[in-house]
C-alpha cells in the first residue's frame, strides 16, 4: 500500500495565466447560460479570478430551441461589454452551432459566427449523431469552415465505437475538450474517454463550457484522469485564439 501517493492536481490550479476560453455561455438571457447581466458579471469575474485571461463566449444556435442569429448574438455582445468592469472586457462572442437539419441551410446561405477566421464551434445531440453527419461536415468544409467539435467525450453513443472518433478527425474535425470532464463532472465514463483522447493526442483545444455557478465551483475539484501533463500542454494550445 502506498501511503504517500501524490494527490492529483486541482483543475483551476492548472489554468495558465494566459488562458483563452473558447466555449462558455455567458451572454445574458439568450440561452441556458447566464440569466441576466448580474449573472454574466459574476461568472466572468470568477473565471478571471481563476486565471482565465480572455473569453470567447459561445451561445447556442439550435433550431426550435435557441433561435439565436449572428446579428442577435452580436447585438447582445455589444450591449453586454460596456456593462462589464473595464478590467474584464477581454470578451468577445462566437456561437455553438447544433448540427441539426437546419444547420446546412444556414451555413450555405449566411455567414457563421466563428471563434477565429473560419474556425466554427459545432455540437451534436446527446441522443444520437445526425444521420447525415459526414455529409454535413464535408459540406461545411467545402463552404470554407473548419469544424471544431465541442466536447466529443460527452457523446455516449461513441463510447463503445471509439473508431468513430478517428473517423471524425479524418473527416476534418478538430476536438475541443470540456475541462470539467477531467474532474468527473459529467461522470466517470466521460472522464475515461476524455483521458483516452488526451493520451492519444486527439484534442486540439479546450474550453470551460461554463453555464452557471455550479460549473465554477467544480473547477476546485481534483482531476480524476491520469493525463495531467497532456492536459497542461493542451491548455496552452488555446493561445491560437488570442485577440
Amino acid at each position: 500500500m502506498n501511503f504517500f501517493k501524490k494527490a492529483k492536481p486541482i483543475l483551476k490550479e492548472l489554468i495558465p495565466s494566459n488562458y483563452i476560453d473558447i466555449h462558455s455561455h455567458l451572454l445574458p438571457g439568450i440561452d441556458d447560460g447566464a440569466k441576466n447581466i448580474d449573472d454574466t458579471k459574476m461568472l466572468y469575474g470568477k473565471m478571471k479570478q481563476m486565471g482565465f485571461s480572455k473569453c470567447i463566449t459561445t451561445p447556442h444556435i439550435m433550431s426550435g430551441i435557441w433561435e439565436n442569429t449572428y446579428e442577435s448574438i452580436t447585438n447582445t455582445l455589444n450591449t453586454t461589454v460596456p456593462e462589464l468592469p473595464e478590467e474584464n472586457r477581454h470578451f468577445k462572442a462566437a456561437a455553438e452551432y447544433m448540427m441539426d437539419s437546419e444547420f446546412s441551410k444556414l451555413f450555405q446561405s449566411e455567414k457563421l459566427l466563428t471563434l477565429k477566421e473560419n474556425y466554427v464551434l459545432v455540437e451534436m445531440s446527446y441522443i444520437n449523431p445526425p444521420i447525415q453527419l459526414y455529409e454535413i461536415l464535408f459540406d461545411l468544409r467545402i463552404a470554407g469552415y473548419q469544424p471544431v467539435l465541442a466536447h466529443p467525450e460527452r457523446y455516449l453513443f461513441y463510447h463503445k465505437s471509439f473508431n468513430e472518433y478517428q473517423k471524425l478527425i479524418h473527416s476534418g474535425c478538430l476536438f475541443q475538450l470540456n475541462l470539467l470532464s477531467t474532474v468527473g463532472y459529467y461522470g466517470k465514463e466521460v472522464a475515461k474517454i476524455a483521458d483516452t483522447l488526451l493520451q492519444k493526442k486527439m484534442y486540439s483545444f479546450s474550453g470551460s463550457d461554463i453555464h452557471h455557478s455550479k460549473h465554477i465551483e467544480s473547477f476546485s475539484s481534483r482531476l480524476i484522469i491520469s493525463e495531467s501533463k497532456e492536459l497542461e500542454a493542451l491548455l496552452e494550445k488555446n493561445q491560437f485564439f488570442d485577440f
